[in-house]
């Protein structure tokens, strides 16, 4: 079954996904974290969140107060992200991602960070 990229349901699923990774949880480990994510597209802004603490993530849809950074990029750089064929580097050095807020705690969580595209591969996402 697939699910929605961006929905309550991809939500769920990539939680699950990331807290089963031993590279995941080793990544994370010692590293908290409250980062907003904003996509915008076509049909306006979907927002997520995500909770990194030690080893750990929550992460659903919709917006959390008091997050550390926000993160705001288009559906298409959003997309292309969490399958693989964009670097978050590049991303961010392109203008492509914006980064509001503490720049270098998600420089810190880029190890973490890094290991949601091979999370999404194990999820049938339809974009």
């Amino acid at each position: 079954m697939s699910v929605k990229f961006l929905s309550d349901e991809w939500a769920q699923a990539l939680k699950a996904e990331l807290n089963q990774s031993d590279a995941f949880r080793q990544a994370a480990a010692g590293q908290k974290a409250t980062i907003q994510q904003v996509i915008t597209g076509a049909e306006g802004e979907t927002h997520y969140w995500i909770t990194i603490d030690d080893g750990t993530i929550d992460l659903g849809t919709g917006d959390i107060e008091g997050e550390d950074a926000t993160i705001t990029q288009s559906y298409d750089t959003s997309a292309a992200l969490a399958k693989g064929e964009l670097s978050p580097v590049t991303a961010f050095m392109t203008g492509q991602l914006k980064i509001a807020g503490n720049m270098g705690m998600i420089l810190g969580l880029q190890g973490a960070l890094s290991q949601l595209p091979a999370a999404m591969a194990n999820i049938n996402v339809e974009y």
